[in-house]
């Protein structure tokens, strides 16, 4: 596959947290780039050869593993999670350290989180708001964010940061709600409820590859759909779909004091992202511009 402004040379791309997103993008990049993943699982190794990267042994967490990766990679895309807890991504400070001795890179993308916002009360807005993470896990990622933002401008690399909200696909583990659905996991109330903002895998996996060859330089862009729906909604759409009963509806009070606090979290911050950067910006068209179509089967 052929994307505008792909250059005619192979350029090399270092995937750092190859996971499902990493492994889609290297469905649309092979043969074209030739691609290195890093890992922290030696056992992962043959998967990512298979795939068609170069496997890294590497841990972000420990610095000492990571010294290989300077001068290797022209383009970076960065999917790693942040630690589990502190309020510093130490992994990305880890990675820049590294990356920099090189002084190859010329291209950056990172993929954050829409919770940097916080919640915003189903409020509708661009890239333009300032984030106020409501958690130590969103924190984290305006942490990675700054430090980012901060190399690129200090070493003319273009940086270029997706807020990316809830991964969803029929064929992603934890991102198919079919899932939850069978779990029987309850959703607020109508009059609790809070909007929610997704992006279906594939199409994630395009946005990267387009901020890869196009973003812009100390560029924030969501990468979020079109959809605009409560998330008791979300499921109630995704039971029908699947010939499932909807979701039991429970009260925030009832919601806080039985679930889990990261789960009850996610259900405590109401936004709508607008995504126009990612039409001018990338001039990319999503294949699943709502969850109405990328929930169908087949």
């Amino acid at each position: 596959m052929t994307y505008p402004g792909m250059p005619l040379r192979r350029p090399t791309l270092l995937i750092v947290g190859c996971g499902d997103i990493g492994l889609r993008v290297l469905r649309l990049l092979r043969p074209r780039w030739r691609v290195l993943a890093l890992s922290s699982s030696p056992e992962r190794a043959p998967l990512l050869r298979d795939a068609g990267a170069v496997p890294l042994l590497g841990n972000l967490d420990e610095c000492g593993t990571l010294g290989r990766l300077a001068g290797l990679a022209d383009h970076v895309l960065h999917l790693a999670p942040p630690p589990a807890a502190g309020l510093l991504d130490l992994r990305t400070r880890h990675l820049v350290q590294a990356l920099a001795r090189g002084g190859r890179v010329r291209r950056l993308v990172y993929a954050s989180t829409s919770g940097v916002y916080g919640d915003c009360q189903g409020q509708r807005f661009d890239e333009t708001r300032p984030v106020n993470p409501g958690t130590d896990r969103a924190r984290r990622r305006v942490d990675a964010e700054t430090v980012l933002r901060w190399w690129g401008r200090r070493s003319r690399l273009a940086v270029t940061i997706l807020r990316v909200p809830g991964i969803y696909a029929l064929d992603r583990t934890g991102g198919n709600p079919r899932e939850r659905l069978l779990r029987t996991a309850p959703v607020l109330d109508a009059a609790d409820d809070v909007y929610t903002n997704h992006i279906h895998a594939d199409d994630l996996a395009r946005i990267c590859v387009a901020a890869l060859l196009r973003g812009m330089p100390q560029r924030v862009l969501h990468a979020s759909d079109d959809t605009e729906m409560r998330m008791g909604d979300y499921f109630d759409l995704a039971a029908a779909i699947n010939g499932l009963p909807p979701p039991p509806r429970i009260s925030r009070a009832d919601a806080q004091r039985t679930l889990p606090p990261m789960q009850f979290s996610f259900m405590s911050e109401s936004r709508r992202l607008v995504n126009r950067r990612l039409q001018q910006d990338l001039r990319l068209q999503l294949h699943y511009p709502t969850v109405r179509e990328g929930l169908q089967p087949g």
